[in-house]
């Protein structure tokens, strides 16, 4: 998922309007009427995962090895909504919140530099983002609330991962998921040619989403945001001959022009700051 640097963000007056419709307050949760008090937990999750981001990324053309990424992992696996400033008691997670006819998605970050960002994603019920790409890219993501289907794939090809579509704008690429998940589950990783580098996300009902990606997008060193129509596999495309093993599935892919759904709102993180260290 990732996809701060990759969209449209509208950044014009309607930003207010999303904020309140998230409800990101400065002092974290929105307070409600008549309702117990929420728990507010200390920024030291965030903090931590920040720290490790720094210590495990180590910029563009590499990859974490093992032991760092599942270092990630157990520590995005045990954070809750409330790390980051928010809470399933906020109207917009809802399961009745019905998004007023703008499905948009809005996003917020944490922090980011060049060698990884931290990002949120607000996607409210039927709330799309369209299949794309993260070109050299790890990719750590966690369902923090909600519903939501996961669609995803990895090229066939992975050596010509980066380069062009081939002559019939088709490319072969295999079924990675294709299921719903449900907060709370463990958080996915995508690499640059596996794990499901290229995927699409559709919320059922509300969702959060943390994101973790090293390095982000950067069109000036080529790590560019592609989108992408897929088609039912058939036997064969021209010169390809689709051989797959028994339970794998395959699907065409099509580069296509940004998709007009994949325009996101971008809000000011207003959760736990973290901090740089000191030298």
């Amino acid at each position: 998922m990732g996809m701060e640097a990759a969209v449209a963000l509208e950044r014009g007056r309607d930003r207010i309007g999303h904020v309140k419709r998230v409800g990101y307050v400065k002092k974290g949760i929105a307070k409600r009427k008549c309702t117990r008090r929420v728990k507010r937990r200390p920024a030291r999750a965030v903090q931590e995962l920040f720290l490790s981001c720094l210590d495990v990324f180590k910029g563009p053309g590499t990859v974490p090895p093992t032991q760092d990424v599942q270092k990630l992992r157990r520590i995005l696996d045990n954070m809750k909504p409330e790390d980051v400033g928010l809470s399933s008691q906020l109207p917009f997670f809802r399961p009745t919140n019905v998004a007023n006819g703008d499905s948009r998605v809005t996003c917020t970050t944490i922090y980011k530099c060049d060698n990884f960002s931290l990002s949120i994603f607000f996607i409210p019920a039927t709330g799309v983002i369209p299949l794309h790409n993260h070109p050299g890219m790890t990719v750590f993501s966690k369902l923090l609330l909600g519903t939501m289907h996961i669609k995803s794939y990895d090229w066939v090809d992975p050596v010509n991962a980066y380069g062009s579509a081939t002559s019939s704008q088709l490319r072969l690429a295999k079924l990675k998921a294709d299921r719903v998940f449900t907060a709370p589950c463990d958080t996915s990783v995508l690499y640059p040619t596996a794990g499901g580098n290229i995927h699409a996300f559709t919320a059922i009902t509300p969702c959060l989403v943390l994101d973790v990606m090293g390095p982000p997008y950067a069109n000036e060193d080529g790590r560019d945001c592609s989108f992408y129509k897929d088609y039912p596999c058939t036997a064969s495309n021209g010169d390809t001959t689709v051989k797959s093993e028994e339970g794998d599935s395959y699907g065409w892919l099509e580069e296509i022009e940004t998709p007009e759904n994949s325009q996101m709102v971008e809000i000011e993180y207003l959760g736990p700051q973290v901090t740089e260290p000191s030298c």
